[in-house]
């Protein structure tokens, strides 16, 4: 079968047919010849994405027979092989040609050869394919009861039947040509049902850890729990792996519990329950938390609890269940939850797979540190006097800049998931206490080398920042409260006093050292992307093509800029700090997969609205923007890594590809939905 893409150059500036970008697909037809030796074929053409079809019979039929989708046309042939032209043509012009070949014999089907299969990944779904000479098409009858009308199908092809129950069946398969003679095959096949999962669960979203409270999972760090299965429990529990992946398994389920009674899990600031759930059986499926209260103990008179109850979660698949936390009415507490309990029905005969348990959180929003810092270039960037902000017992010269470059090229780096890093390259500046002689550019030293571990707390109201983790500085490493190395140990955390000024770019570091203050004057690298960004208003602003940067399948129009201006207003935030915006204003432009019967300017729909925290990574090495926060995007919502919504779930981070021009205040963004490439132009 040989394929062939044309495009029509059809202009509509309706964006409506943005969905359907792509050409039609899966275009083939069924062929059903007459058994009375005639020669008379019915052709029924089907495909996706396609309004209607221009059939070339292959003989010497020149014109070709417009028929539209769902319909059939009829040609009668002389005996022998065709070549059977279809092409297909989808509402935007883009057009999809295939061949298929036609055997034309008045001979008896022979030869048939039949393969019967239980689907490896379909529970209950059986697969037929015959093969045979002299014959054109085949019909099956499957042999449930009540169900006697076949399934047919072109020679060579497949045929799928789903079983309401598993068993043993006789299945009929009859090979028919042009012939009045046919040749069947029956065989007594046992249809199995699939009994657990062939995959393993979804890969649960990068989180920070203050994010997530996870009880079981391969992707976050869990908190203990005592026991998967209490001996009150009315269920057989065990531990399995699916492709390699850890799953909790439950058999002949009724209900069972799960206790973290040791140590209580504090979900007080988490906003989600998560976990995922398999099963071949379920008709309703029931979760309840139970929090035992500041006592900790059951019973003890405060206990509260809820249960969610979930019908009919399709079986056969991985069930992604994120229920909001307000939803467990009952559990006005959630500080100390110690139970967890799982009910399935139909009760003792569920079966059920259980992954990724665990409570989650929207990110914070960036605490104004965000991003990397170093000392200002200038004289007095650190100093030490008898007060806050004082040098009289020294600072540093401007000269200092040039001579120790290696300690002003050093970056203390805030990141929004509260770690904190010491990035000081090859060399920073040594002191005499750390084996210098005389101080001196040198490798750093453990443990301030950065080495280590470490996180930050930024209390705004009170101006201070702490560093937790052994090596982990401002400033000057020998610099802690109270002292200066080597005179006083290594502390474990170190807090100081922070001014910031300047937009929230410069900040002033204060430590007391006992009779002495140093200060440090700190500016944050400002990234190249930071600013307020909007579609450039021009056309092909936004495109959609086969490949990066181009537009072959929609670019919008030099009209678009004043009918849609509701969507070039919108703007695109990077801060300095980390974080970014959407902001749309009072209007956005809104498409039919968002609620709207057409595409339209109107209020924008969350989370696409702006009104979820986000944050931003910009690796300008390899040229890649990462946004971090649901409903968080570029360009136009809809389109995400691999796909478009509705089609697949929102995520929680995107990635784009930027190329910056016209001196950093143009930008070129490309992102791959899958077969196509989306490209918006953004100016600063």
């Amino acid at each position: 079968m040989s394929l062939l893409f044309v495009w029509s150059c059809a202009e509509d500036d309706n964006l409506d047919y943005l969905d359907n970008v792509v050409a039609p697909s899966n275009i083939a037809a069924l062929l059903q010849i007459t058994q009375d030796n005639t020669g008379l074929v019915t052709i029924t053409p089907n495909g996706d994405g396609v309004v209607s079809f221009d059939i070339y019979y292959g003989d010497d039929t020149l014109e070709p027979e417009n028929v539209k989708i769902g319909e059939s046309t009829t040609h009668t042939y002389a005996e022998g092989t065709y070549d059977l032209r279809l092409v297909g043509k989808g509402i935007t012009g883009l057009t999809t040609e295939v061949t298929q070949e036609v055997v034309v014999s008045f001979n008896p089907p022979e030869n048939l050869v039949v393969t019967i299969e239980n689907d490896a990944a379909v529970s209950k779904q059986v697969n037929v394919t015959a093969t045979a000479d002299n014959a054109m098409s085949f019909d099956v009858y499957f042999g449930e009861i009540g169900n006697d009308t076949p399934v047919t199908a072109n020679i060579g092809e497949t045929v799928t039947y789903l079983y309401q129950q598993p068993g043993t069946y006789t299945i009929r398969v009859v090979a028919k040509g042009g012939a009045i003679a046919t040749t069947e095959y029956t065989e007594e096949f046992l249809v199995t049902e699939i009994l657990q999962p062939i995959v393993s669960a979804p890969i649960p979203p990068a989180r920070a850890a203050q994010d997530v409270v996870s009880m079981f999972s391969d992707v976050y760090a869990d908190v203990p729990v005592d026991t998967w299965r209490t001996p009150w429990s009315d269920a057989t529990f065990e531990d399995v792996e699916i492709e390699g992946n850890p799953t909790k398994k439950y058999s002949a389920l009724n209900f069972v519990g799960i206790e973290a009674t040791t140590t209580t899990i504090d979900a007080s600031t988490m906003t989600h329950f998560h976990t995922d759930i398999w099963s071949p059986n379920l008709t309703e499926f029931r979760i309840k938390l139970v929090d035992f209260g500041a006592n900790g103990v059951f019973d003890g008179g405060d206990d509260v609890e809820h249960e969610i109850t979930i019908a009919n979660p399709t079986n056969g698949e991985w069930v992604s269940l994120d229920i909001p936390l307000a939803d467990f009415t009952g559990l006005t507490t959630r500080s100390n939850i110690a139970q967890l309990i799982y009910v399935g029905a139909p009760s003792g005969t569920a079966i059920v797979f259980v992954d990724n348990v665990y409570f989650h959180k929207p990110p914070e929003p960036a605490s104004g540190l965000e991003g990397i810092w170093k000392l200002a270039p200038e004289a007095g960037a650190f100093k030490v006097g008898p007060g806050p902000g004082t040098g009289d017992f020294f600072a540093n010269s401007l000269e200092d800049v040039t001579t120790r470059a290696c300690y002003f090229d050093d970056e203390y780096v805030f990141s929004i998931d509260g770690s904190f890093s010491n990035i000081l390259g090859s060399e920073t500046w040594l002191e005499g206490w750390q084996g210098a002689s005389p101080d001196q550019c040198g490798t750093p030293v453990a443990p301030h080398n950065g080495s280590g571990a470490a996180t930050y707390i930024f209390d705004e109201g009170a101006g201070t920042i702490t560093l937790n983790g052994i090596g982990a500085y401002l400033g000057l490493p020998k610099v802690v409260n109270g002292g200066e190395l080597p005179n006083v140990p290594v502390p474990s955390s170190i807090t100081y006093n922070v001014t910031l000024s300047n937009g929230n770019n410069r900040m002033e570091v204060i430590i007391d050292i006992g009779g002495a203050f140093w200060t440090y004057q700190l500016i944050r690298e400002t990234p190249l992307i930071a600013g307020t960004w909007r579609l450039a208003p021009e056309a092909g602003a936004f495109k959609v093509g086969p490949g990066p940067g181009t537009g072959d399948f929609f670019a919008n129009s030099l009209e678009d800029i004043t009918t849609r201006a509701c969507y070039f207003d919108d703007e695109y935030i990077f801060a300095t700090d980390g974080s970014f915006n959407n902001v749309l204003g009072s209007e956005t432009w809104l498409e039919g997969w968002q609620g709207v019967t057409s595409d339209q300017c109107g209020t924008p729909v969350s989370p696409h609205d702006g009104s979820g925290p986000a944050s931003y990574t910009f690796n300008e090495g390899s040229g890649v923007i990462t946004l971090n926060g649901a409903g968080a995007y570029l360009g136009l919502p809809k389109v995400v890594n691999g796909g478009e919504l509705p089609n697949v779930p929102v995520p929680t981070s995107i990635t784009y590809n930027v190329t910056l021009m016209d001196s950093n205040n143009t930008m070129e963004v490309t992102i791959d939905i899958g077969g196509a490439y989306w490209t918006y132009k953004l100016i600063r």
